[in-house]
């Protein structure tokens, strides 16, 4: 892709989503990593008006020192919100009625209240909310279901972890936001690769080239597969006619 084209046509795009809501600005969670400062440097093409959320949700006091280093260089304001003492509260009342909460049940309820706190503050701001979630992501259904997985816009969405890097490299984001290990933030130590059981390098190689091992292959599409409903609209059993 030549991406500086690419660039500009994502910016046009972003100023159409923004023209037609009629929306001040953008709300996005910038978590430290590429591909929410991906999105904030794209959205920067389309409006000054973004605003960048730091939300850690125990640790991560790297990622927020990287995130506010990120929008201090692109001159964007940014706001931390410690979601912490919330987390603890919301995760302490479901046990407490004795219902058995699961560790991945309990580490996804912290994109869930993060974009709890996006949405409100885009809609006090009247802004709309940027999705940071990558093609390699959505395809393996790596993402929280109403967490990380909503957004008013997208727009990099088509674009695997491969493209995605090539673009940051264009849009001249630093080599260590770029390059650090994925890491969605659901608790100390996690990582994207080691949790999926598969690199996305061979997710990409498949979605680019359609090459790969038998074994990733059937990883990646019994993956998506069982993922769909993450990704499809709600069915319902019958729609009114009005």
């Amino acid at each position: 892709m030549f991406w500086e084209k690419e660039i500009q046509a994502r910016g046009a795009w972003i100023d159409h989503i923004l023209t037609a809501a009629k929306a001040k600005g953008v709300v996005l969670g910038l978590s430290g990593g590429k591909d929410s400062a991906i999105v904030a440097a794209l959205v920067l093409r389309a409006t000054p008006h973004l605003l960048g959320v730091i939300m850690p949700c125990g640790g991560q006091n790297a990622d927020c020192a990287d995130a506010q280093a990120f929008a201090a260089s692109l001159g964007f304001p940014s706001l931390l919100v410690d979601l912490e003492p919330t987390y603890q509260i919301l995760a302490n009342s479901i046990v407490d009625t004795e219902e058995q909460l699961s560790a991945i049940a309990a580490a996804n309820l912290k994109p869930r209240l993060r974009m709890t706190t996006l949405y409100a503050i885009a809609q006090s701001r009247g802004y709309l909310v940027a999705g940071t979630s990558n093609r390699s992501e959505r395809v393996m259904g790596y993402f929280t279901k109403w967490g990380d997985g909503v957004s008013d816009f997208n727009p990099i969405a088509d674009l695997t972890v491969r493209e995605v890097l090539q673009l940051g490299e264009a849009l001249g984001v630093p080599h260590h936001i770029l390059y650090k290990t994925p890491s969605a933030g659901l608790w100390p130590g996690q990582t994207d690769e080691e949790e999926l059981g598969i690199s996305y390098q061979a997710i990409d190689a498949f979605l680019l080239e359609g090459k790969g091992s038998p074994e990733d292959i059937a990883k990646i599409q019994q993956a998506a597969a069982q993922t769909e409903h993450k990704r499809g609209a709600i069915p319902f059993y019958r729609l009114l006619n009005l």
